[in-house]
């Protein structure tokens, strides 16, 4: 009896201690930790995942010399391994149901690289391990990085100078040389077609518009308009003139390469990038080409329907448009909060528009993006080239998709976040900093905007954070306000008024849609669609970090006096 009284008594305590370490709230500390930990986790697998698909891309891999044979036909060829991976016996029947020999029950298969898509496509095939017959790793195979129809693997055997054949003792040295030319000549082509000629072209472009803006004034006086246009024209015809002569000399070398099958191809070198012999490169030799890939990637237009070269117009459209987007979004979102919070006599109608602001943030982006179409480019857009530009017309000028819609868009679609933001900054300010700064003897207006609004700096800088990784991520608004597929030209040039508002930009989350999802390439697309989402990526955690580093600051600053 004694004994079942103890146990009682002691089921009794640790019952009691269970409660009360349940009710001291332990347990929800050890939760919120717990999923801290969690999100974490995803958020630098996910970043890992990006970092080890997208980076991988600009190593330069081995290349080999496979030779397989496949219902009784041999070939040869060049090709990088980049996927390897090993399917059922039942999934390769299915696959290849005429197959008659023993298959082992799993089967190994090996995705190649093997470019040289213009001789010899597809530039990507599978093989299966037991159709191999030999392969090797030859020190002299190069590969070529071109302008067009993707990457050629080879063997280098001549250099052809106006369809002679160039004699030389080092065959290699030698076309790095004239590679080098090249780049030189095509870099000095794009300086003058976009500085010189871009720039003729938009005067141009400015006297159309001004002599077609007097004869609707009724002044047919246009002689100095057309002096001055001359002027202009004889300007093109020289640098014209220069540019062809340029583009001769870029026709002028070709090299011989040599494919794994015996048959040579003469490939341009004007259309060559670069070139390298990964199976002869030093460890140092390749984390230079790495790094220069990399740069490359950063730095350079995309080609092959973005599936090739860099990112650079997307990199610069969207940090760009997002630094419009913050500019707009702030001060719209702070005079708002402003008002509600300070101005507006609390009530009913104050109390709905609260609950309006906060049900904003939870519509859907596109339809965002089709109210800024309606209402940015077709009506405010629409009257501006009315008003302003009606020289230009039927060509929209602001009337169409284009920079500044985009940012106006994303603006509107973050504004709530902002407001609300600022708003609970404001109201964590003790109402006697406010009685105070009245006392001494300043106005309504000085307090706000000397003493309410600084000391809420830190709350404003964490609406801006949320709005900023909301809007730069986003792409369904992007694609009916501004965003293309690829923007021939920047916001940006050496051209007045220098940002150029109306155009049309490219934007990396586009981008990564377009190259995932249009690509005609899809396993050349796959690496840089990893790469390009780590970039965005980053881009938002610069953004971000920058951000929150200011409002620590401030923080830091105006915690004393808010105490």
């Amino acid at each position: 009896m004694a004994t079942s009284d103890a146990v009682t008594q002691d089921l009794s305590i640790q019952r009691q201690s269970l409660l009360a370490w349940w009710r001291s709230g332990d347990p929800w500390i050890w939760l919120t930790s717990a999923a801290v930990a969690a999100s974490v986790a995803a958020v630098l697998g996910l970043i890992g995942l990006l970092a080890v698909n997208g980076l991988a891309h600009f190593w330069p891999s081995q290349v080999m010399a496979i030779e397989y044979e496949r219902f009784g036909t041999k070939t040869k060829i060049f090709g990088e391994l980049s996927e390897r991976e090993s399917i059922s016996r039942r999934q390769f029947m299915e696959a290849n149901p005429a197959f008659e020999e023993q298959v082992p029950e799993t089967v190994e298969r090996w995705l190649i690289k093997t470019g040289n898509r213009q001789a010899n496509p597809p530039d990507f095939r599978w093989l299966f391990a037991h159709d191999v017959i030999d392969s090797s790793v030859p020190d002299d195979v190069i590969v070529v990085e071109r302008t067009e129809w993707g990457a050629a693997y080879g063997l280098l055997v001549n250099i052809e100078q106006d369809s002679e054949t160039v004699d030389t003792r080092n065959l290699w040295e030698e076309f790095q040389a004239r590679i080098a030319r090249t780049a030189a000549i095509r870099d000095e082509i794009d300086a003058l077609q976009e500085g010189s000629i871009n720039g003729i072209n938009y005067e141009l472009e400015s006297i159309r518009l001004e002599k077609r803006r007097r004869q609707l004034d009724g002044n047919h006086e246009v002689s100095d308009l057309e002096a001055e246009e001359e002027v202009l024209r004889s300007e093109y015809a020289i640098i014209e003139n220069q540019v062809f002569k340029l583009t001769e000399q870029l026709e002028r070398d070709t090299a011989g390469l040599a494919l794994a099958d015996g048959r040579v191809i003469q490939i341009p070198i004007r259309a060559i990038i670069q070139a390298w012999m990964p199976n002869n490169m030093s460890m140092w030799g390749k984390l230079w080409l790495y790094f220069k890939n990399l740069w490359n990637f950063l730095t350079d237009d995309p080609r092959e329907a973005n599936t090739e070269g860099g990112v650079y117009p997307a990199l610069f459209g969207t940090v760009l448009m997002v630094l419009l987007m913050s500019a707009l979004v702030t001060p719209f979102g702070v005079i708002a909060a402003l008002y509600l919070r300070e101005y507006a006599k609390q009530g009913p109608l104050v109390q709905l528009i609260r609950i309006a602001v906060n049900n904003l943030a939870g519509v859907p982006s596109i339809v965002y993006g089709v109210f800024g179409l309606g209402f940015f480019v077709y009506f405010i857009g629409g009257s501006i080239d009315d008003l302003f530009f009606p020289e230009a017309k039927p060509a929209p000028t602001f009337g169409t998709p284009g920079l500044i819609w985009a940012s106006l868009t994303l603006a509107l679609l973050t504004v709530p976040v902002v407001i609300v933001s600022t708003e609970e900054g404001l109201t964590r300010i003790p109402r006697a900093v406010r009685e105070g700064s009245l006392a001494l003897g300043a106005t309504k207006a000085e307090t706000i905007f000397k003493v309410i609004l600084p000391m809420a700096s830190p709350s404003i800088l964490t609406g801006m954070i949320l709005a900023v990784a909301r809007a730069a991520g986003e792409v369904a608004p992007l694609m009916l306000v501004g965003v293309v597929k690829l923007a021939p030209t920047l916001p940006i040039d050496g051209n007045f008024p220098y940002l150029h508002l109306e155009r049309k930009f490219m934007h990396l989350g586009f981008h990564i849609y377009d190259v995932g999802f249009q690509s005609p390439n899809v396993d050349a697309a796959r690496p840089l669609v990893f790469a390009t989402a780590l970039l965005l990526v980053l881009i938002i955690i610069v953004l971000n970090f920058t951000a929150i580093t200011l409002r620590n600051r401030l923080e830091a600053r105006y915690r004393v006096s808010i105490n």
